[in-house]
């Protein structure tokens, strides 16, 4: 089903299947397609690989940002491995635990996927991993070298001197990286352990980067465009200078064109309107002139691509730019890029290409994508774009204000991903005041019992508050199923309502359920699926809209009981954001459906953090109770969890 390989995949795979070192930034960087089908080509030709020790260790290594791009690069792997020689592809991901790295076993794999932490784990119980390394391949280098710089670096030395012995010089050796971002980690990679390599940019903004364009934001009015462009082409430079000055309209276009011409600035204007040709336009752009002339044109982002100029010295952005039209804007410059993998003597001899960005009170849109990119691009950034996207972040946070609260700022403190992340980040006193939840949440200062009934993850999970002495709902619990017993009382409900209440039978037993979203158009249909909520468990799920029943009034005195508890200062390793599964399934298979004793530090909402959270056991004989484990502890047991002592700090500081 594959249609053929797309613009990056057609550049990269050539070399990439010829052994080469390859480099490619593109926006789709974060695809390991990039790299996976020229690298099992290249394993195919199990003749190169002869002269190599006659021991166990992999041919190819892939390095991921973490366990969950590993995993899916691992089942890609498996898939197209299917058509190719075995190569028993091999998926590592090792916690802390020294006993799980000691226990790997390495043998007649040939290709393995790991992430640097656990790597470097398993390197210091296998000293010989590098010994049959023939590819290493960076998946999204850019994330790699953010979060795990110092081990990357470690693992690239390794593999520097594994190579660097004479035995090498009949083996083919290859590093392949891919990412969506440029960065100085980057250029350090290509100049001290790529061989020659073929770099391939296709974003643009990235290239310009990579070729060092020099990057000047400008304050000022809107009213003041125009006499700060002015003052900008007030050239003094000895060389020829061919700018470019970009505006977002036809009318934009022929004022500015106009101003220059009345301050005898030569100009020419090309837009869509326009009585020139892009022809004429064209030979007076690439006329020879002398060093020290200069060349004006006006255009709109429209004539870009029929124009195709790559010749530009300096670009001025007239109006301010979204960051994908920004990047073409560059490429108009690209013949003036420098190239980082030169020397820096002849770098310096280079033209600097300059990229000029008229900052106004009217560029607030596209403000908060340029600042990012500016600060990549280690530009110096006026106080007034801070301020632009200082107010664009907080109205973006304003339009998030009926949003949940988000997931990430619950089960850490911290969210790494605010600007693209949905949910919201400040408090919402109408939603996050205890509602409708148990009066214990509140009142109770010391422990309260609880029963996990919905696993989200490792420190995650919806239940019930348990009352020792006369607990409501297990009353109401046992109320619903004796009066569900009786046939005449299944009266399955004709018209679905958006939030109401039902029953629903899930194998004997009866539960109370919410509707929280009916398909639309669906409702048309005789049979369809509807979205629900156990709302005394926390889980959702989706049924047929004849499964729902009548629910008697008498049974929905009782507020919904479910509760969402989140274990505190206990995180993922290796700055992951997200639970591996293996911690998530123990701590499932330890807990679900079994009492604990907890303490609840802190309450927003139904949700409720808890420290500690402790399971017990119920000695009937003795007609007392001990504690089992520790929830916090079992967690950290597994090397797969360590501590996260902000957690609570970060959460009262909302």
């Amino acid at each position: 089903k594959f249609l053929g390989p797309n613009f990056t995949e057609s550049y990269c795979w050539p070399p990439v299947a010829r052994g080469c070192d390859v480099l490619a930034i593109s926006y789709q960087g974060n695809d390991p397609f990039l790299y996976i089908p020229p690298v099992l080509t290249f394993l195919q030709l199990g003749s190169c690989y002869k002269a190599l020790p006659n021991r166990n260790g992999p041919l190819a290594l892939i390095l991921c940002p973490g366990w969950k791009k590993a995993q899916l690069v691992f089942e890609l792997l498996k898939t197209y491995t299917r058509c190719s020689r075995q190569l028993q592809p091999m998926l590592i991901i090792l916690g802390q635990n020294k006993e799980a790295a000691r226990s790997v076993k390495i043998q007649r794999c040939e290709v393995i996927v790991t992430t640097p932490y656990s790597l470097l784990r398993l390197f210091e119980h296998h000293s010989f991993f590098f010994c049959r390394l023939c590819h290493l391949i960076l998946d999204e280098v850019d994330v790699l070298f953010s979060d795990a710089t110092e081990q990357v670096f470690t693992i690239l030395d390794c593999y520097k001197k594994a190579v660097a012995t004479e035995e090498w010089n009949y083996s083919p050796h290859q590093i392949v990286a891919v990412g969506t971002h440029w960065n100085k980690h980057i250029a350090h990679l290509i100049k001290e352990f790529m061989d020659d390599p073929y770099v391939v940019i296709t974003a643009m903004e990235e290239a310009s980067i990579y070729g060092n364009v020099q990057q000047v934001v400008l304050p000022c009015m809107n009213s003041e465009r125009t006499a700060v462009l002015l003052k900008i082409l007030d050239f003094t430079h000895d060389n020829l200078q061919k700018v470019l000055v970009f505006t977002n309209s036809v009318n934009e276009a022929e004022m500015v064109d106009k101003a220059l011409k009345s301050n005898s600035i030569f100009s020419l204007k090309i837009h869509k309107e326009s009585k020139f040709n892009f022809k004429y336009i064209l030979e007076q752009w690439t006329k020879k002139y002398s060093s020290g002339s200069h060349v004006v044109l006006v255009l709109t982002d429209d004539c870009m691509q029929s124009l195709g100029i790559t010749d530009a010295t300096c670009v001025i952005h007239f109006s301010f730019p979204s960051l994908r039209i920004f990047g073409q804007r560059l490429h108009s410059m690209s013949d003036n890029f420098c190239d980082v993998i030169q020397d820096y003597s002849v770098r310096q001899k280079c033209p600097k290409a300059r990229s000029v960005v008229l900052l106004t009170e009217n560029s607030t849109c596209h403000a908060l994508g340029i600042l990012d990119y500016l600060q990549h691009a280690k530009a110096e950034i006026p106080p007034e774009l801070h301020d632009f996207a200082a107010k664009m972040l907080e109205a973006e946070e304003e339009k998030k204000f009926s949003r949940p609260l988000c997931a990430y700022l619950k089960t850490f403190g911290i969210c790494k991903n605010r600007r693209v992340c949905p949910d919201r980040h400040q408090i919402n006193l109408q939603i996050d005041v205890p509602q409708n939840i148990l009066d214990t949440i509140i009142q109770t200062p010391g422990c309260v019992t609880i029963l996990p009934l919905h696993i989200v993850n490792a420190t995650n999970y919806f239940g019930r508050i348990v009352d020792k002495l006369k607990d409501q709902y297990t009353i109401l619990a046992e109320e619903i199923n004796e009066y569900f017993k009786k046939p005449s009382n299944k009266i399955s409900v004709k018209n679905v309502e958006k939030l109401a209440f039902y029953g629903l039978c899930e194998k004997t037993l009866f539960h109370r359920v919410q509707v929280i979203e009916i398909p639309p158009k669906e409702e048309e249909n005789m049979f369809f699926n509807v979205k629900i909520k156990y709302i005394d468990e926390g889980r959702t799920s989706q049924v047929q809209n004849y499964q729902l029943l009548h629910l008697p009034a008498k049974f929905q005195c009782l507020p919904p009981q479910a509760v969402e508890f989140v274990v505190c200062r206990v995180k993922p390793i290796d700055n992951e954001i997200e639970w591996n599964p293996k911690v998530t399934h123990y701590i499932e298979h330890k807990i679900k459906g079994k009492l604990h004793e907890a303490k609840i530090v802190h309450t927003l909402g139904s949700t409720a953090w808890v420290d500690p959270m402790v399971g017990i056991e119920l000695l009937s004989d003795l007609k007392v109770s001990v504690n089992e484990y520790n929830v916090r502890s079992a967690i950290l047991s597994t090397g797969l969890g360590t501590d996260n002592p902000d957690h609570v700090t970060q959460l009262q500081k909302l």
